[in-house]
């Protein structure tokens, strides 16, 4: 086994050095870190060579590299890999893919819950714009004015990426919708029901996007993803032919995933159904689970079903969140308290100083206190306030205890609620952020999430960064699996530290198919991540108003992330980035080690469920940087 290593080794640097052998200068070495691995194994201490772009050798005293940085009392990990984000739209117009690059990652893939903007035909363009517009809250202006459409198919899209750079690694999906709207036009929107030969059609672009690329299909089969004028999704009522159609197409290929999101209305009759197109697809499938307020042990039922499915040769995992799914409310935000409400609506566009000088109006605030939300569901969401918290901490709190809810501080203080959050939106010159967990804390805790986490089939994933932008910010989830579920957490148990690496990592990169990367080992890709791991803290959000045409969005960023490298240059250096743009887009399934030893021992894809940590449904651990139980 020494042996093995060391001839690897000899390969690895003469495929990367060329003929001057063993000894020469590294490009950069990361000197005297506790790396985690992304394995799961116990931290140790060690140096990491890089050249290429690729890890060459992870050992103690390595020789000098061209660049260096200290890393003693810091641990080193794989860049994070996120599954579910929804950058379809930034990618074509900016470098940055933040916040998610600034929290970490390293790899995002796009195209999630059906949604994109390829394939598309020149006149069905504003179609996916209203449709976008309305699930993730991004302006139709600043999709208008900022989306180059310099494609027509999916593969147009793709070359269209090609030659762009960013501050991480980009992969796609090929996205439902977009693809029922380019066959079916109007007919789509209005959820009729596709012909065989529509089938059909669906089923080869979708194909063809997965030859060109893509590592997936996705569908969404929620009300929640609906326009502004609240039409559905075109993909709400597909039919299991359409869906299964599409998935033998995608199956034929040999790659690619499926990825569906789904109410679950019928919960039996769903799971029955997408296990058949799984079973007809042969490719793995990926479910979003959420804990809801209305069903809070459905997910129980649905991970069973997961389970007993994947002994029967199934290939299915459902993908999880470290925290609520939340909404942010605010003045400043798409949401408030006061959301729907006649006289807050004639306020709601305008700019943040001409609303202040409305909101500090009395007989203003007289009036919108009188009125209520025509939107039932609205006024649920926003205004139901034993489930609304502020933030008085140095942090945001994801795991706040129902004593700080505004229902609460209010009866406390002897004071109407509503009147109590409003004072307290108004404060900081009315940019106060208040939070609303909406699913996965129907028990006002975590101890639901940590269950779903360790669950031996699934993926900690839906860090949905670039989406809902004017609601929610969860890029840093990952972050926040580090931070609250390895060291902070105080209302339930921890996991370890190397376990909760994995997850994040290699875990996630395998299962999309992207086997050269998640690890710290030699022949990897050098995505990597250096961080003061007692430092590390996720800050509040934020609103920054750097879209095309200066629309607005939530953004969130890091502490204690010392340094992250893609491709092997570092992109950020204690949060700064420094100009370097490595990352691309990845087309296709990718190997490891493509040297001169080609892709020995490379993983083929998913084989079977993930393992979680073995020892019970948590572990109590604080992880040092020495790798020592606290």
């Amino acid at each position: 086994m020494v042996l093995f290593r060391r001839v690897d080794s000899e390969l690895l640097d003469y495929w990367n050095l060329g003929n001057e052998g063993l000894g020469t200068m590294a490009d950069l070495v990361i000197r005297g870190g506790t790396i985690l691995d992304g394995t799961g194994s116990e931290p140790f201490e060690a140096d990491v060579a890089i050249n290429g772009g690729k890890i060459f050798e992870v050992g103690s005293d390595l020789a000098k590299g061209a660049e260096e940085i200290d890393a003693k009392g810091k641990i080193v990990t794989p860049g994070f890999v996120d599954p579910h984000t929804h950058y379809d739209a930034q990618v074509t117009w900016s470098n940055s893919i933040s916040p998610s690059s600034w929290n970490g990652v390293t790899t995002a893939m796009v195209g999630n819950c059906g949604v994109g903007f390829a394939p598309c035909k020149p006149d069905e363009r504003d179609l996916l714009v209203k449709l976008m517009e309305g699930v993730e809250d991004i302006p139709e202006v600043v999709l208008t004015e900022g989306l180059p459409w310099n494609w027509e198919s999916f593969e147009d899209y793709l070359n269209s990426l090609d030659g762009r750079e960013y501050d991480l690694d980009v992969v796609t999906q090929v996205p439902h919708a977009a693809v029922r709207t380019y066959v079916m036009g109007e007919r789509a929107v209005r959820h009729e029901q596709a012909t065989p030969e529509e089938c059909q059609q669906m089923g080869q672009i979708a194909a063809a996007g997965i030859k060109a690329g893509a590592l997936g299909f996705s569908t969404s089969r929620t009300i929640n993803h609906r326009t502004l004028a609240g039409e559905y999704t075109p993909t709400l009522r597909a039919a299991e032919e359409e869906l299964a159609v599409i998935g033998e197409n995608v199956g034929h290929v040999g790659a690619g995933w499926l990825q569906v999101i789904s109410d679950f209305d019928d919960p039996d009759a769903e799971f029955a159904m997408l296990k058949r197109i799984n079973s007809r697809a042969k490719r793995p499938m990926a479910i979003t689970i959420l804990q809801r307020d209305s069903r809070p042990e459905l997910w129980r039922d649905l991970m069973a079903g997961i389970a007993q499915a994947n002994k029967e040769g199934a290939q299915i995992l459902g993908q999880v969140l470290t925290r609520p799914t939340g909404i942010l409310l605010g003045f400043e935000i798409s949401m408030n308290p006061f959301s729907g409400r006649p006289s807050w609506e004639k306020i709601a566009k305008l700019s943040m100083d001409e609303k202040l000088v409305h909101l500090r109006d009395p007989s203003f605030r007289k009036q919108v206190m009188r009125e209520t939300c025509p939107a039932k569901k609205l006024a649920g969401r926003v205004s139901t306030y034993e489930r609304i918290f502020p933030w008085d901490g140095v942090y945001p709190d994801y795991e706040p205890p129902a004593n700080q809810s505004v229902a609460a501080r209010a009866e406390r203080e002897g004071r109407d609620p509503e009147d109590l959050v409003y004072d307290l939106l108004l404060e900081k010159e009315g940019k106060t952020i208040l939070y609303r967990p909406l699913s996965n804390y129907a028990y006002g805790d975590l101890n639901t999430v940590g269950e779903m986490m360790q669950h031996p089939n699934t993926l900690v994933s839906l860090g949905d960064g670039g989406a809902h932008v004017g609601v929610l910010c969860d890029a840093t989830s990952m972050t926040y699996m580090l931070t609250h579920w390895t060291r902070d957490r105080t209302r339930g148990e921890k996991v370890p530290l190397p376990w909760a690496i994995k997850r994040i990592t290699s875990d996630n990169a395998k299962a999309i198919g992207l086997n050269d990367r998640g690890q710290l080992k030699s022949g990897y890709k050098a995505d990597i991540n250096v961080i003061d791991y007692d430092r590390l803290a996720i800050g509040y959000p934020e609103v920054a108003y750097d879209l095309p045409s200066g629309g607005r969005r939530l953004i969130q960023r890091s502490e204690g992330i010392d340094a992250t490298i893609v491709a092997g240059r570092m992109v950020y250096r204690d949060g700064i980035s420094t100009g370097s743009y490595p990352g691309r887009l990845v087309r296709g399934p990718q190997n490891w080690a493509q040297g001169p030893f080609g892709p020995r021992g490379a993983l083929k894809g998913l084989r079977g469920p993930l393992k979680g940590p073995g020892s019970g449904p948590f572990c109590q651990t604080r992880m040092t940087t020495k790798g020592v139980a606290a």
